[in-house]
């Protein structure tokens, strides 16, 4: 699926794949929370804590840019390379958070990365290096990345993960 080059698309693809993995979501009780996929030992519980966490670091990468302050993409100490070992405390603690929390915070972030995109207007959401923190990515992308992206791959692994759930 091609990225979204302007706002009307990404807010398009942001509702579509959100509303996708909602209703996937709508099927999930506290119990059914804790399976992961057969290949996996990532829960369902931290693949949305995960989830609901870089939606959150979007904001905080901006508004550290905005600031004027240095801002640390993926995040102070690591390198894209180094997301398994950054992500991992937060998939563990997501374990421990109930369903009930996870779905609120998840739902407000989703809320917050909507709002968030909504108050742009297409030149600083899809200007090469409007932000230079994105570098050869713009906001969009990343805001697209940290959302609808992220809604699709959750969906899929969450819909694997129920269908190799013991009867």
């Amino acid at each position: 699926m091609p990225a979204a080059t302007n706002k009307s698309d990404l807010l398009a693809v942001f509702d579509k794949d959100l509303a996708k993995l909602r209703k996937t979501l709508t099927t999930i009780d506290e119990e059914m929370s804790l399976l992961s996929a057969p290949d996996d030992i990532t829960t369902i519980r931290g693949i949305l804590a995960h989830r609901t966490h870089w939606m959150g670091m979007l904001h905080t990468w901006y508004k550290d840019g905005i600031a004027g302050r240095e801002v640390y993409v993926p995040a102070k100490g690591y390198k894209w390379n180094q997301l398994k070992e950054f992500n991992a405390p937060i998939y563990a603690k997501g374990n421990e958070t109930s369903w009930k929390e996870l779905l609120a915070r998840f739902e407000a972030a989703c809320d917050e990365l909507r709002s968030f995109i909504d108050a742009r207007d297409d030149a600083e959401l899809y200007t090469v290096g409007e932000h230079l923190w994105t570098g050869k990515w713009t906001l969009g992308r990343y805001a697209e990345a940290s959302g609808p992206s992220h809604f699709r791959s959750a969906n899929t692994y969450i819909r694997k993960a129920l269908r190799g759930a013991p009867e």
